[in-house]
C-alpha cells in the first residue's frame, strides 16, 4: 500500500465549518448527561483531557465514587495490555457486572469506552466482547453496535478511506506496514479498518457488514445522514469512524447523542481523541514547570525507560545529549538468573538513589534488545516481561529519597510504575506537559504525595520530546 504525504491528503478534503460545528454541538451535547466510564488498557488513556480522575482499582466502591463523582467522566486504568488473555476477561467481566448494579442503584445511565492503542494493539475483539456479553446479560438490552475510532491526531494517527495510518516524518504509512503491527502479542496484518476487523475477529465480522462513517459524510456536516446510519446498527455491528481532525469526531459525536437519544446502545473501542470529544474537555495549554513543581527540593528527578519501540530508543539516544544526567542500564535480561537479578535490581536502585540524592537527575533504562525465547513462547515472554515490570517498579516502591519529579517510558512501565511503585489508588490528571503526554497529580496515600508523574507513551513524540520534556523540568 502507497504512503502518501500528509499535506496532499488534508488539502484534498474540504475544510470544516467550525461555526456550524459548534452551533450543533452546543445544541445536541447538554442533554446528554450518562455518566462516561473510561477502561484504559495502560495509562497513556488520559494523553488529551484534565482535571479528570484516574482510579487504579474497580472495587464496586471505587466504581461507585466515580459514578458519584460531579464530573461526567472517569477513567479505570485496567492496564490489560499486559494481561493474559483470561485475566482481561476476568476483569472486564467483573467491571461490567459492578458498572450495571451501581447504574441501577443510583439510576444513572453510562457508557463504557474501551481505550485502546492508537497503533490497534490491545485485547480487540475479546475486551469488548466481554462488556458486551456482560451488559446484555445484566441489563436484559441487546448492544447494538460497536465504534472503532482510533484516530489520534497528537500521535499522527488518522484514518482515512478507512485505512488507519501512522505519521512518520511527513509521510503517512499504513499501520499494518509499521513496527507496531509486528508486535509479538497483539500483532495484525490489515491497514483497512474492516478488515483488521474481519482479521481480528477471524472472519464473524466481515469488512461488508462494517457501517463506515466517511470522511465526505462528516465534512458536509450531514449530521442526519450519519445519525440514520447509526440508526441501522444491530447485532453489535462494527462502526468504523473516519477522522483527521479533532472537530471530525465532534461531527459524528453529535450524530452519536442524537441516536443514543433515540434508544440506540454502543460499546467503543477508540484512542484518545474521543474521550476528550465526548468528555466535552475543553483544550489547555501545555504544562510548565512552574504549575509542576510547586515544592523546590535539592534532589534530582528519576526516569525510568521501560518500552522497546524504536522511538523509544532513538528518544533515549537523543536523551543521552544532557549531560548533566546520570545513566543506569539496567540488565533485564538477568530476569532468566534470580540471584543475579535481585543484585541487578539493587545496584540499580542504589546508585540511583545516591545520585537523586546528590541532586543529580538520573535515568534507569532497560536493556535495550528484547528477551526473545524463540517461536510459540509469546505466553513466557508476557509472563518474564511482567516479572521484569515488577523489577522496575520495585526500584520505585523502595526507592528512599523523594525525587523532584518522576517520568515513566511506555505504556505497560508507566502503568505499573504508578499502581505498584507509586501506589496511587486515585490521581487527577493534570493536563500534559506536550501533545500527547500526560501527567498525573499523585494522591496523598501515594508513595511520594503530590509529585508530577509524567507518563510518556512509547510510541509518542518527535525524536527529541523525551529530551525536551526533561529539559524543561530541570530548568530551574
Amino acid at each position: 500500500m502507497e504512503h502518501r504525504k500528509v499535506d496532499e491528503i488534508l488539502a484534498s478534503y474540504q475544510s470544516i465549518n467550525e461555526e456550524k460545528v459548534s452551533e450543533w454541538w452546543e445544541k445536541v451535547r447538554p442533554g446528554f448527561t450518562h455518566k462516561i466510564i473510561v477502561l484504559d488498557d495502560d495509562p497513556t488513556g488520559v494523553q488529551t483531557v484534565h482535571g479528570v480522575s484516574v482510579y487504579t482499582d474497580w472495587e464496586e466502591e471505587t466504581i461507585e465514587m466515580g459514578f458519584l463523582e460531579d464530573r461526567q467522566m472517569f477513567f479505570i486504568l485496567t492496564n490489560s495490555r499486559a494481561f493474559t488473555a483470561k485475566e482481561t476477561e476476568e476483569v472486564h467481566r467483573d467491571i461490567a457486572e459492578r458498572a450495571e448494579i451501581i447504574s441501577k442503584k443510583l439510576g444513572v445511565p453510562y457508557l463504557i469506552i474501551s481505550r485502546g492503542d492508537s497503533t490497534l494493539r490491545g485485547h480487540y475483539p475479546l475486551e469488548t466482547e466481554v462488556l458486551r456479553r456482560t451488559m446484555e446479560a445484566e441489563s436484559n438490552e441487546r448492544m447494538d453496535g460497536e465504534v472503532i475510532l482510533p484516530f489520534f491526531k497528537e500521535g499522527g494517527r488518522l484514518t482515512i478511506e478507512n485505512i488507519h495510518f501512522v505519521q512518520q516524518e511527513d509521510e503517512l504509512v499504513p499501520a499494518g506496514e509499521t513496527e507496531f503491527a509486528k508486535d509479538r502479542t497483539f500483532g495484525y496484518k490489515s491497514s483497512h479498518l474492516g478488515e483488521w476487523v474481519e482479521e481480528k475477529t477471524n472472519g464473524v465480522y466481515v469488512k461488508e457488514d462494517v457501517t463506515y462513517i466517511s470522511l465526505e459524510t462528516i465534512r458536509s456536516l450531514d449530521i442526519d445522514g450519519i445519525t440514520e446510519q447509526l440508526l441501522q446498527v444491530k447485532g453489535f455491528g462494527k462502526v468504523v469512524v473516519n477522522a483527521v481532525e479533532e472537530n471530525d469526531v465532534r461531527i459524528f459525536a453529535t450524530a452519536l447523542i442524537l441516536a443514543i437519544e433515540k434508544g440506540k446502545r454502543f460499546i467503543f473501542r477508540t484512542a484518545a481523541a474521543f474521550t476528550k470529544v465526548l468528555g466535552d474537555i475543553s483544550s489547555r495549554p501545555l504544562l510548565t514547570r512552574e504549575e509542576l513543581i510547586s515544592e523546590e527540593r535539592e534532589n534530582g528527578g528519576l526516569v525510568i525507560v521501560g518500552s522497546h519501540v524504536k522511538k523509544t530508543t532513538d528518544q533515549l539516544n537523543a536523551l543521552k545529549e544532557l549531560s548533566s544526567l546520570h545513566f543506569i542500564e539496567f540488565d533485564a535480561h538477568l530476569v532468566l538468573d534470580k540471584n543475579a537479578f535481585q543484585q541487578e535490581i539493587e545496584r540499580a536502585r542504589t546508585e540511583a538513589e545516591t545520585k537523586v540524592k546528590e541532586g543529580v537527575s538520573t535515568v534507569i533504562y532497560t536493556k535495550r534488545k528484547r528477551l526473545d525465547l524463540g517461536d510459540g513462547m509469546e505466553e513466557q515472554e508476557l509472563q518474564l516481561s511482567v516479572e521484569i515490570s515488577d523489577a522496575v517498579t520495585s526500584i520505585v516502591r523502595d526507592f528512599s529519597v523523594r525525587p523532584n519529579y518522576l517520568i515513566a517510558k511506555g505504556g505497560i512501565t508507566s502503568s505499573d510504575v504508578g499502581t505498584k511503585g507509586l501506589c496511587v489508588k486515585r490521581a487527577t490528571v493534570a493536563g500534559q506537559i506536550a501533545p500527547g503526554i500526560p501527567v498525573w497529580q499523585t494522591g496523598e496515600e501515594s508513595t511520594f504525595p503530590y509529585i508530577p508523574y509524567v507518563i510518556f507513551p512509547g510510541n509518542v513524540g518527535a525524536v527529541t520530546t523525551l529530551r525536551d520534556v526533561v529539559a524543561a523540568l530541570e530548568s530551574k
